[in-house]
């Protein structure tokens, strides 16, 4: 048995599962549906191709300011 992370997000009326260390993704429309059938596919996923050495991604959070422009970086000068 190994664990495996379920990254969530709601797309319109439906809630979309996604595993990143498979690249396996599902839906449902609840949280709950979305992870059974997450698990439902990734478990035939394996079946079929076996994934020996299975590396947790590294997650974090960051902030960003929505109301900021996005400022350009333009390289010039000579050579």
């Amino acid at each position: 048995m190994k664990t495996l992370t379920a990254v969530l997000h709601k797309e319109e009326d439906v809630y979309v599962a996604e595993c990143p260390e498979i690249g396996t993704v599902s839906q449902g429309n609840t949280i709950e549906e979305a992870i059974f059938n997450l698990k439902e596919a990734t478990e035939l996923y394996l079946e079929e191709f076996p994934a020996e050495d299975i590396e947790k991604p590294i997650m974090t959070t960051f902030e960003v300011d929505i109301h900021a422009t996005a400022k350009k970086s333009f390289r010039t000068g000579s050579n």
